[in-house]
């Protein structure tokens, strides 16, 4: 090979080569260029290491959680970053597509796992995506040593959250001095542990919207209060709607309207039970795997119209065998007059199989016309006549579960439940609850006993009625005549055992 040619081919390499260190470098992840300004200030600005972040729909904060945890693990050898959420299905949903995007965009060196949802690094990073649905599944993260950690859609989480944070989380971000980030949506209620952190002066707290969200909001080729305008015209509804407030603004607004059971802790729980009459008791079953199994206990007595939450049990991954012995537990201890179950789909094989196998007596739940008996539940809760023991799983899911928004607004006498948070003791109580017979209880008339003072007074008035009655009443002697014969009629039934 001639000179000439030598020369021409060492430079069309170098060429080459400058080309893909220059398309490298056009692709190289740069946090603060790929994040706009609320999300680099929340994620990178000055202040508390554990912040809340109360957001919006669309504002981009799962985003800004994916940007933040690849940038830590690029940045930070052998650091561990926690995304979590209500569960690995919702995590799913919620981050792992836009993990995979960015990766790919960028062409990050790093190995997915799509079965365990986690990324790791060459550098010894690690980024892992779980869920945490209730208690149990807290002592997953014992002993971990975290960079950083996110949990997110908080407002969806039980109290549990608080122990989570508190006994499990903080420890694990003591060795490399850890952050922690709360984010989520404002819920129908304002309490609860997220909207208690998002308050605590004592943690960075911060707040943005879609309006923030340059892929959301970019006038005059992307102008959000135009589409928003458009929905509040088809919705029917204007912008003090609570729900657009919370979804819309990312405000704390009490929505009790959205919530599907009408539970007011000052009005619907109790600290003892009577003690007068006689109790009668039914148990709700709601089954499931994934789901939990719930069992409640309702019980009424004999003189007061009203329903009582004695005990519930909530239990997930239960067999059918656990399931059993805790509903023969309970059943020796109530002796109820009725259980009920779900029978739909598999239930009503497991219905039969406890039933045949196990000799309990269980009847199919009755589930038809639902809204209508979740409306006369919801009567009850209003009125007072429906109450549950101190901070039951019960009351915590009633602040939780909402209707499905867009549903209500299109068919507002028969709205759908929304699927964002389930709870199985609720639709346990409901079944239960449609059992009941409380409405005809009624505490029988005291008599005073004969000699007292009280007695010789109830005689007054009653001569002194029936005085006025014989006034008010030209044909009396009619009445007292068909009085006397009925009486005499029921004695005669009664001696005779009809």
């Amino acid at each position: 090979m001639d000179s000439s040619k030598k020369q021409a081919l060492l430079a069309e390499i170098q060429k080459r080569k400058e080309l893909k260190e220059a398309a490298n470098q056009q692709l190289l992840f740069n946090f603060e260029d790929f994040c706009f300004k609320p999300q680099v200030e929340f994620f990178r600005g000055s202040g508390p290491r554990f912040r809340t972040a109360v957001c919006s729909r669309r504002a981009g904060k799962t985003v800004g959680i994916v940007a933040d945890m690849i940038d830590t693990c690029t940045n930070n050898p052998g650091s561990l970053c926690l995304y979590l959420t209500i569960t690995k299905q919702n995590a799913r949903n919620i981050i792992w597509a836009d993990i995979i995007k960015v990766i790919e965009d960028y062409k990050l060196n790093c190995k997915l796992d799509n079965t365990r949802l986690s990324v790791r690094f060459p550098n010894g990073s690690k980024i892992a995506i779980e869920g945490v649905k209730d208690r149990t599944e807290i002592e997953k993260y014992r002993g971990w040593k975290l960079k950083k950690c996110y949990i997110d859609e908080c407002q969806s989480f039980k109290p549990y959250l608080k122990e989570l944070i508190k006994d499990v989380i903080t420890p694990a971000l003591r060795d490399l001095r850890g952050s922690l980030y709360l984010t989520g949506t404002p819920g129908p209620v304002p309490a609860g542990t997220f909207f208690e952190y998002s308050q605590n002066k004592n943690w960075s707290a911060h707040h943005w919207t879609a309006f923030d969200n340059p892929h959301m909001h970019n006038p005059p080729k992307l102008d959000l209060e135009l589409t928003l305008e458009e929905e509040r015209m088809l919705f029917e509804i204007d912008e003090n709607d609570p729900g657009y407030q919370r979804e819309t603004y990312g405000v704390w607004v009490e929505d009790l309207d959205s919530l599907v059971f009408k539970f007011r802790k000052d009005n619907n729980t109790y600290e003892k039970l009577p003690e007068e009459g006689a109790w009668y008791y039914i148990f709700g079953i709601d089954i499931g795997f994934e789901d939990a199994d719930a069992i409640c206990v309702l019980g009424y007595n004999t003189y007061e119209k009203k329903v009582y939450l004695v005990e519930e049990d909530v239990v997930r991954k239960q067999d059918i065998t656990s399931l059993v012995e805790r509903i023969k537990d309970l059943k020796d201890l109530y002796n109820p007059i009725k259980m009920v179950m779900d029978a739909g789909a598999l239930g009503k094989k497991i219905q039969e199989e406890l039933n045949l196998r196990h000799g309990l007596v269980i009847d199919a739940a009755e589930k038809s016309r639902k809204v209508e008996f979740i409306e006369l539940l919801n009567d009850d809760l209003r009125r007072g006549k429906f109450a549950a023991f101190k901070n039951s799983i019960f009351e915590d899911d009633c602040a939780r579960v909402q209707w499905d928004r867009e549903s209500k607004i299109r068919n507002p006498e028969r709205p759908k439940i929304s699927t964002v948070y389930h709870s199985d003791i609720c639709d346990a109580v409901l079944y239960a609850w449609r059992e009941c017979r409380h409405y005809l209880s009624e505490k029988p008339e005291e008599r005073a006993t004969v000699g007292t003072d009280k007695y010789m007074d109830d005689l007054e008035q009653k001569e002194a009625e029936k005085v006025q009655f014989r006034k008010d009443n030209p044909d009396w002697e009619l009445y007292e005549s068909f009085e006397e014969d009925a009486e005499a009629l029921q004695e005669m039934m009664d001696d005779f055992d009809f």
